[in-house]
């Protein structure tokens, strides 16, 4: 019996080193490198410690892959602004959107600018409005779940979930809300007032995202995958975006003239083809610059904020 109990120990050992193991890094789209080595030069070699074959994946906010997606099961939450404590004053009205990005895996709950126009009625959105409480130690809150007239079944199950999981508390008054039933003493009042919004997101079935760059010596034209991000438009660069009625041509700070007039160039070419591709849905060419986008570009963005600026 001693010699099948070190046999069978010996055995588990032998597993434990043959196990890879994999840590992720996510960084948010507005959180320094500080905390990535930090992570470097501390932690990491903690867990190498801990794990013989180990793996670390740096990833970034709505960069990340499919097989950290999955460990999420649909429920990642992603909050804007900074981690520290909040500001002084009234507290703030927060409104998150709900969106799936070419695959269910790449649903995410990501936080947008608290406005009427951010609405659309594909979507499903959850509204968290504070509510003044002098000496209460929580703060109390009406929690708003939005369901546009258009979205699914599966996104407005999924909703309900996500607003029970992480805004449903003692100190909040949770209300489903169907689109066209919204009070309006609280929940437009709340967003500035009403105001006009999409009510389709069919652009979603025809969004495509290209990337043009001569970095490798040579012009290329590459497509982004369908889980694009606004992180995804490079400075160096000029992107081609298509919302399936314009074909938007992007032009980074630092790109070159070489790049323009090939990107110019490949826009067109592009668009010739999808007359041939889609008939039934001319394509127009614009030219937008960075900081300068309309609407119709950024709604192709899921979470779309001000561009990161380059660090001094």
């Amino acid at each position: 019996m001693p010699d099948d109990e070190e046999e069978e120990t010996d055995a588990e050992d032998s597993d434990a080193d043959a196990a890879n193991w994999v840590v992720y890094f996510w960084q948010g789209r507005l959180a320094p490198n500080m905390g990535w080595l930090t992570f470097t030069f501390g932690l990491e070699r903690k867990f190498k410690q801990l794990c013989r074959r180990l793996e670390v994946v740096r990833t970034h906010q709505q960069q990340e892959g499919l097989k950290l997606l999955a460990h999420f099961h649909q429920q990642i939450l992603v909050r804007g602004g900074a981690r520290a404590a909040k500001p002084e004053g009234k507290p703030q009205v927060e409104l998150f959107e709900l969106r799936s990005n070419g695959s269910p895996l790449c649903t995410r709950l990501v936080q947008v600018k608290a406005d009427a126009s951010q609405l659309n009625s594909a979507f499903c959105y959850i509204l968290y409005v504070p509510l003044e409480s002098a000496g209460a130690e929580q703060e109390s809150a009406i929690v708003y779940v939005w369901v546009g007239g258009k979205a699914d079944a599966e996104s407005a199950r999924l909703i309900e979930q996500l607003a029970e999981k992480y805004f449903n508390n003692p100190w909040t008054s949770l209300q489903v809300i169907n689109e066209g039933s919204e009070p309006d003493n609280f929940f437009w009042v709340a967003l500035g007032g009403r105001k006009p919004y999409d009510t389709d997101a069919d652009f979603l079935n025809y969004t495509r995202l290209f990337r043009c760059s001569n970095e490798k010596g040579y012009f290329t034209v590459s497509e982004k995958c369908t889980d694009f991000c606004q992180d995804d438009l490079a400075d160096d660069d000029i992107m081609i975006l298509d919302n399936g009625e314009q074909v938007f041509l992007w032009l980074g700070a630092k790109c070159s003239e070489v790049e323009i007039k090939l990107a110019y160039k490949s826009a067109q070419v592009y668009i010739q083809h999808m007359k041939t591709v889609q008939p039934e849905r001319p394509r127009k060419l614009f030219l937008t610059l960075k900081n300068k986008e309309s609407k119709r570009f950024t709604k192709c963005f899921h979470g779309w904020g001000e561009h990161k600026r380059p660090p001094e």
